[in-house]
């Protein structure tokens, strides 16, 4: 039995145009009021001692909203990349981006490439944004490198284990998530880091995500402190 370790904190960001249609507001400022909180939620898991944590900002299925919906949310990612980045960057933060970035726009992974190589010696925190992000891409990725070593004659197909996979995913030098913490009540996990969260525990808020607080926080860090992770061994 294992309790209390808490090392990564993964997050999906869910119910930001909930929140603005029960408040007679359009979804871009929920989108915005969501931005802001993961601001706050950092700096928070960043006070709290927890070294990693993961948020799901957008998926590669999320491509597939409306356009202007989709674009809302590119300026904003814009404003935030320029802005609220950098307060992040001053407080130790280290920033990394994981997803396919082809699908995005080139200046917008030209601000990404500059906030991770600008944070990249920051030690209090490292924050993963999971961005045009799908863990089944992921996965196809991961195994399309494998293959690629296998051809060029790297690697034997012998020596493929469950280590070679975590080494080829966008994520090989974060550990898996110990806490997985779903808002807006909706109890599933979106093609997120499936392949990550084999043994991670899973909490499902009813909070909308820009709702959430530092003070839910940490009644959920105490919850899961009272829990018993086996992994399988009992």
């Amino acid at each position: 039995m294992t309790t209390g370790s808490l090392t990564h904190i993964a997050f999906i960001m869910d119910g930001n145009r909930r929140w603005a249609k029960q408040r007679g507001l359009p979804i871009a400022m929920g989108h915005k009021k969501g931005a802001e909180t993961l601001i706050d939620i950092a700096k928070a898991v960043k006070n709290l001692g927890v070294k990693y944590m993961t948020v799901y900002a957008f998926s590669t299925e999320n491509w597939q909203r409306e356009k202007s919906e989709v674009d809302a949310l590119m300026n904003l990612l814009r404003h935030y990349l320029d802005t609220s980045f950098k307060e992040l960057q001053e407080n130790d933060v280290r920033i990394l981006f994981i997803g396919e970035r082809y699908m995005l726009a080139p200046d917008i992974i030209e601000k990404m490439q500059k906030i991770e190589n600008e944070t990249a010696d920051n030690k209090s925190v490292t924050l993963c944004v999971a961005l045009s992000y799908g863990s089944r891409q992921e996965i196809v990725t991961a195994t399309r490198r494998i293959a690629e070593q296998v051809k060029a004659g790297i690697m034997n197909v012998d020596d493929i284990s469950m280590q070679t996979v975590t080494d080829n995913l966008y994520t090989k030098d974060i550990p898996d998530p110990d806490l997985l913490i779903r808002t807006s009540g909706e109890m599933r996990i979106s093609n997120y880091l499936l392949w990550q969260s084999a043994y991670t525990e899973f909490y499902f808020s009813k909070t909308f995500w820009p709702d959430f607080s530092e003070v839910e926080l940490k009644q959920i860090i105490t919850e899961y402190k009272d829990r018993e992770r086996r992994y399988g061994k009992s």
